[in-house]
């Protein structure tokens, strides 16, 4: 189970899509499992999470029905500033869609919205089958998508795996704030080598430190 939205959806050099932030993941849920933690971004939250009661693995499909809205509208299914008004929507607020989209298109995201998780696409033991089988992915080859044999839309103009070109500068700009390692932190001639690896990373950045002051600083607070 994964918290899923768009800001965890990247693309690698290639133009294929990963997905990332695995710090509230749980794993090994299978059919039937349920689990009670409350956590995750309020916007993509299920109605069953708000519940609070024990919920499923259908909560997954709910985010990734939530994505798909976005990816499709250009905006959140259900929004409001005030919390309290969101997750009422969240609970009972019916779905809207511009009238641009296609009928396949419409179909596969109420079903994936759908309130009662039991009734939800992919809710059922059949869990992803149920939602590559939809109409919408039809033109589909999932075995090849699988396998990256479909050239993506869009392929990012980068000159290496560490361009960050593609980062918001509000980001690239900040100062670069080293930490040191705890003191007695164990001994650095085992690290001192990967380091040195490690700086070929980093060409690109205005702030260069060098193996040995990093591990002159470590030394002194040992």
């Amino acid at each position: 189970m994964h918290a899923t939205k768009l800001e965890n959806l990247l693309l690698d050099k290639d133009g294929h899509i990963k997905i990332a932030d695995f710090g509230l993941c749980k794993e090994d849920i299978s059919f039937g499992d349920r689990t009670s933690t409350f956590c995750g971004t309020p916007e993509y939250l299920a109605p069953e999470v708000l519940e609070d009661n024990d919920y499923g693995r259908q909560v997954d499909w709910w985010g990734v029905g939530v994505v798909l809205y976005e990816m499709m509208c250009g905006r959140l299914p259900f929004y409001s500033k005030d919390h309290k008004k969101l997750f009422e929507l969240i609970m009972i607020g019916e779905l809207r869609f511009p009238s641009k989209l296609s009928p396949e298109a419409k179909n596969l995201l109420t079903g994936l919205l759908v309130k009662d998780p039991t009734q939800r696409l992919g809710g059922g033991p059949d869990d992803a089958l149920e939602i590559t089988q939809h109409d919408f992915f039809a033109p589909i080859d999932w075995q090849k998508l699988y396998n990256k044999e479909i050239e993506p839309p869009f392929k990012p103009l980068v000159t290496s795996e560490t361009d960050t070109s593609y980062f918001d500068k509000e980001f690239t700009s900040e100062a670069v704030q080293l930490t040191p390692p705890p003191a007695r932190a164990g001994p650095l001639a085992t690290v001192t080598e990967e380091l040195e690896d490690m700086q070929n990373n980093f060409v690109q950045f205005s702030f260069h430190q060098h193996v040995n002051s990093l591990r002159e600083n470590a030394e002194m607070m040992e």
